[in-house]
């Protein structure tokens, strides 16, 4: 008994040392302090051997790192370089692109909370604020969605002078360049707010501040190219588009066939060093208006005419070309989903450019990889989300509304538990948006490039707007299918595929980018030790790597220990960096970072490199950590704002719903793990009770959706940016007049039921009838009357959908319609009316 009580005694040591992480020299002190105390106070028994045998071994490859190199990681390193699949150049730079940040301690296992709640608030300065607030609003009074989706197919052209006049397409730009030099949460709400009114304004303001010559050549464009492009881009005299996608490579953005072949020819009558090229894209944004077309190439030099006579293959590169050069060709429109922005096919065939063309120059030729992949983390970062954030802000002020508004069985729709379901969704998911939005709009403005960061954001704020726009949809129903001038949520229901689509399918970002990226990026020793591997020089790749292996395993071991002790105590152990209701999430997270952390490293290490073959279990793992963040800023968002009280019940339906999803993702995981027994394993040690987490209670969804019935701050917080027009007639300001108008209403009606409830109203009459018998009867007095009556007016008009004549629909005229029109020759067309 007294060998068991000291080996684990000794466990217990190394288990303290491994759970807080101690450097060799302090976990080796330890461990020894501790057999000298058994030593001391007990008699040596089977454990204290055991226990010294295993301490002696340790020290002895601790102390002797020759030993240590040539009989365990020069063995290792051996083995690595095997099974690791050769890495090339693109593979390298893929990898190696964009920043970790936050996502990072997330992975590792140990996150700093102080330290993320440490980061500043992001905030609008004046001259942006008084952008949004004028000139983006503005714009948006400017906009008829119905008009530019389903009449003109475009923006009217006051609206694309607007646009150009008032600097919209150089907000990335430096002022010195004439641009507004505009953070990237300026960026990002501006977007916002356009696509909470027409998606079609929205991207056509994005795309030239995201993805495109414009941000390509602020940090990778010769002086020369910055001087003259920059200023007409800021000025809207340049429309820029990228030329990144063939039909042939679509995600696989690498597999591009288009080409250029480095030789020379003539250009302005002279002869100079240039590039053939021959390229067919499509899907291309502002293609079809582009005044200069970037482009993304392979790069050849079959006779070394660059300088490098062993080097024909240069990879991608990037040039800038204005669409009337020579050969250059602006095919036809695509329709993308029936919205109205400008996209459209480019192609070229042997088109002779000279070298100061390249993006960069010609210094940058076989850059172009690089550059694409630093500056995809921008756009991820700031204009997809923003289109989520866009869908989100302005579900929830208008369904919010509408289900106050509209009626069913004499009761507000929201008040049905159905669609209080729905509108929970709504309401718990916009506000992980807005967190999102803000925090990683922050991240671009601190000059970081959050490669994986921006993979979460692209693929969870679409995901999440799709699910919102369902809801919505749902919670309409009728009112929201009928097409018309009247329907505000139609075209951002078919528009929300756009975003899933582009800059990366979600389906390959869920899959194979967020973990298969992050894995290697946000692990402390993986991307070094793959490194290590691929060093030409033999010895030189050793010492690194049993620098790191002997630091990877002792990591190994902490990861198991946190997770297992975070396991036992559910999660008590773990620090708390606020006090409240809201510290236990903290901690709970925590629990669910290291059990990541443990997770990932058994997986990366039993199945190497077919862990990227195996997409659903990678994709898991792209959850979790997902999640992780996901909750992250939502803590961050209530934190910056002060923990206001009303917010609470958004931040526990966040936490409790992302760390029930965290679960969901971990037992799929353990359960298709390929080896059951070290799944079933991993899953004892992460849950040792069982599963830890329930969804949201059906109390919290309620009340969550309380705000969206009332007036209330919230409600105004979470849906600032988004635009209402102001008048009656406007497609959203009806709907948000009649809410305040049945607000307003709401203690007059409280006469009318009461009434109703004494028999002394007809509860089978019409809401109109019911309030002419209140009057008669003295229940109410004529004031009261007019209120109840705006309030019934404004219901019933935004209840109603369009409709039109047969004719106005197909675009046939049948034969009595031209008897009726030869009749009368002189009668003057009229709008359609609004039902």
């Amino acid at each position: 008994m007294t060998g068991l009580i000291q080996l684990l005694v000794m466990l217990l040591v190394v288990g303290v040392c491994a759970y807080n992480r101690w450097p060799m020299k302090k976990v080796m002190i330890a461990n020894l302090a501790a057999l000298i105390g058994i030593v001391l106070f007990s008699d040596a028994g089977w454990g204290f051997y055991l226990s010294l045998l295993v301490y002696a071994v340790v020290a002895l490859f601790y102390l002797l790192p020759d030993l240590r190199m040539d009989w365990v990681s020069r063995k290792a390193y051996n083995f690595m370089q095997k099974v690791l699949p050769p890495m090339n150049e693109t593979e390298k730079v893929a990898l190696e692109a964009g920043d970790v940040w936050w996502d990072g301690d997330l992975f590792q296992g140990n996150p700093d909370w102080n330290k993320m709640l440490a980061i500043e608030k992001p905030t609008l300065t004046e001259e942006e604020q008084a952008f949004v607030d004028n000139e983006t609003e503005e714009l948006c009074a400017m906009l008829d969605d119905w008009d530019i989706v389903h009449k003109r197919k475009d923006l009217p052209p006051e609206v694309w002078q607007f646009i150009k006049d008032k600097g919209f397409l150089g907000m990335i730009i430096p002022k010195k360049y004439g641009g507004k030099g505009f953070s990237a949460l300026a960026h990002s709400t501006v977007v916002t707010k356009i696509a909470t009114r027409s998606g079609s304004a929205a991207v056509t303001v994005m795309v030239p501040n995201s993805l495109g010559p414009g941000e390509l050549l602020l940090h990778y464009g010769t002086d020369e190219q910055k001087d003259y492009y920059l200023p007409r881009l800021a000025a809207g005299k340049e429309i820029p588009c990228f030329a990144l996608t063939s039909p042939v490579a679509g995600s696989d953005a690498g597999a591009i066939p288009d080409k250029g072949v480095v030789c020379k020819g003539k250009y302005k009558g002279k002869e100079v060093l240039g590039i053939k090229l021959t390229w067919n894209k499509r899907y291309i944004t502002l293609a079809p208006v582009a005044t200069i077309v970037g482009l993304a190439f392979k790069l050849y030099d079959p006779d070394g005419l660059l300088g490098d006579k062993d080097k024909s293959d240069y990879g991608i590169t990037c040039a800038l070309i204005p669409h009337d050069h020579p050969g250059v060709e602006i095919g036809q429109r695509h329709l993308p989903m029936n919205q109205a922005f400008m996209n459209g096919t480019t192609k070229g065939k042997d088109v002779f450019i000279p070298m100061d063309m390249l993006i960069g120059g010609q210094s940058y030729a076989g850059q172009g990889w690089r550059m694409l992949m630093e500056s995809l983390a921008a756009g991820r970062s700031i204009s997809l989300p923003a289109m989520g954030a866009a869908v989100s802000k302005l579900s929830y002020r208008l369904t919010g509304a509408y289900a106050l508004v509209r009626e069913q069985f004499k009761t507000p729709i929201g008040r049905f538990e159905g669609i209080e379901e729905a509108l929970a969704r709504i309401a718990g998911l916009t506000y992980r948006v807005e967190s999102m939005r803000i925090m990683t709009a922050g991240a671009v403005d601190l000059r970081v490039k959050p490669s994986v960061v921006s993979a979460i954001a692209k693929y969870h704020m679409t995901e999440m707007g799709r699910q919102i726009m369902t809801d919505s949809m749902d919670i309409h129903a009728g009112r929201a299918i009928i097409m018309g001038e009247r329907n505000y949520l139609a075209n951002g229901y078919m528009s929300q595929p756009i975003g899933i689509t582009v800059e990366g399918a979600n389906i390959l970002t869920r899959n194979l980018m967020i973990f298969g990226q992050g894995a290697v990026r946000c692990h402390p020793y993986v991307f070094r030790e793959m490194m290590a591997a691929q060093l030409e020089d033999k010895e030189e790749g050793v010492k690194r790597f049993d620098s790191l292996l002997f630091r990877h395993i002792g990591y190994g071991f902490s990861n198991f220990a946190r997770t297992f002790g975070l396991g036992l105590t559910a999660g008590k152990l773990a620090t708390k960096p606020v006090a409240g209701q809201t510290a236990k999430y903290y901690q709970q997270l925590t629990r669910m970072s290291s059990a990541l952390a443990l997770t990932s490293d058994v997986a990366m290490g039993m199945l190497g490199g077919d862990l990227k073959r195996k997409e659903r279990l990678s994709a898991r793992l792209a959850d979790v950590l997902s999640h992780l963040y996901m909750a992250s800023t939502v803590l961050k968002y209530y934190e910056d704002n002060e923990r206001p009280i009303a917010d609470l019940p958004y931040v526990e339906w966040n936490m409790q719903y992302s760390l029930e999803k965290i679960q969901e993702a971990f037992y799929d995981f353990y359960t298709n793990f390929p080896n059951k027994w070290v799944g079933k394993f991993l899953r004892f040690v992460a849950f040792p009770y069982g599963k830890s987490y329930n969804k949201p209670a059906d109390r919290l969804e309620r009340a969550i959706v309380k705000p969206m019935l009332q007036g209330s701050e919230v409600r105004e917080r979470l849906t600032t940016y988004s635009y209402v027009g102001e008048s009656a007639n406007d497609v959203t300001g009806r709907v948000e007049q009649a809410f305040f108008k049945v607000l307003a209403a709401d203690e007059v009606r409280r006469k009318l039921r009461k009434a109703m409830k004494a028999k002394e109203l007809d509860k089978n009459a019409t809401n109109m009838e019911r309030i002419e018998q209140a009057i008669e009867k003295g229940i109410i007095n004529q004031e009261e009357k007019q209120i109840l009556v705006d309030a019934e007016e404004a219901r019933m008009d935004v209840i109603q959908v369009d409709d039109y004549s047969h004719e106005q629909i197909s675009g046939v005229v049948t034969e009595a319609e031209k008897v009726k029109s030869k009749a009368k020759p002189k009668a003057k067309k009229t709008k359609p009316k609004a039902a």
